[in-house]
């Protein structure tokens, strides 16, 4: 994939997030303003660091100039700001979705509802917005995100089961999945910046496998060094289940159960055609990793 980032400049939005923290790195060499409203871990040699959020007024007069924006926000957020972007020079808009826009619409939970349409009402403002302004955008919709001891869904299984030793599945959870590495996604970001056929358009991103979730479960058993213990139960079990368990679970919900069963799988041949696109298999390498 290519990754030249061009430009008189760099501006990255969330840049603590998951994905940002391996897009900092490879913006090495780049002329780089990160904003997170936290302060960053770690600092990145020649990344000029921004602490503050998008709505804090006086946020037009700190931001520098930068010809390339990445947003790693909810996408919801990018609209209101478009002009204070515009005026600093900015020409090019890299920005992430979700996948969620498309397999949280019929969720039964009210919440993944209101998240998909915020992302969908999101995806149409930031266009919108974009071409009213002469911005060219791209829009990278992730399916399920994972970096080894930092994400909400592979790593949470990790815990689970480096704590249990067994993992409970709602049904036989043959629904298939398509996990995808955070650092891919960095490089995917770069890569379509980097594409003029990538120019406004919108693309989901997979990752390299697709594999059941039993399957993908199985998985981090062994980058755990254990034998999978996969125990199907009921789906009302596993509900009824959830409810005592929630403690140990935030943020979970029923409907992750009844996820397990469905095809959550998108296609990656036009991100593949027009920059690139190539992500790794579903090897996660827990060594060294603290859960």
């Amino acid at each position: 994939m290519a990754t030249e980032t061009g430009g008189d400049g760099v501006l990255v939005l969330g840049a603590t997030s998951l994905v940002g923290r391996f897009l900092l790195p490879r913006l090495a060499g780049a002329k780089v303003a990160a904003l997170s409203r936290a302060p960053p871990e770690k600092s990145h040699p020649g990344v000029s660091w921004l602490t503050g959020d998008l709505t804090d007024p006086d946020l037009p007069a700190r931001l520098p100039r930068a010809a390339t924006v990445y947003s790693l926000m909810p996408i919801w957020l990018i609209p209101p700001v478009l002009p204070v972007l515009q005026a600093k020079g900015v020409t090019r808009l890299v920005a992430f979705s979700s996948t969620s826009r498309f397999t949280k619409e019929e969720s039964p939970e009210p919440s993944e509802r209101a998240v998909a349409r915020r992302l969908a009402a999101g995806e149409a403002a930031t266009v919108a917005a974009c071409e009213a302004a002469g911005v060219g955008w791209t829009i990278l919709r992730p399916t399920l995100i994972y970096a080894e001891g930092r994400d909400g869904n592979v790593s949470r299984l990790a815990r689970l089961i480096a704590r249990f030793g067994v993992l409970p599945l709602a049904g036989q959870g043959e629904g298939l999945r398509q996990p995808v590495h955070a650092d891919d996604l960095a490089k995917g970001a770069l890569a379509a910046a980097a594409s003029e056929a990538a120019r406004d358009k919108a693309y989901d991103l997979p990752g390299g496998e697709t594999l059941s979730y039993r399957d993908m479960a199985g998985r981090v058993f062994e980058a755990l060094g254990k034998r999978p213990r996969l125990v199907a139960v009921p789906p009302m079990v596993w509900k009824l289940g959830l409810g005592l368990a929630a403690p140990l679970l935030p943020g979970a919900t029923a409907a992750m159960g009844s996820r397990m069963a469905e095809d959550l799988v998108f296609d990656p041949a036009p991100a593949a055609r027009d920059f690139g696109w190539a992500p790794r298999p579903f090897r996660p390498d827990f060594d060294g990793v603290e859960l």
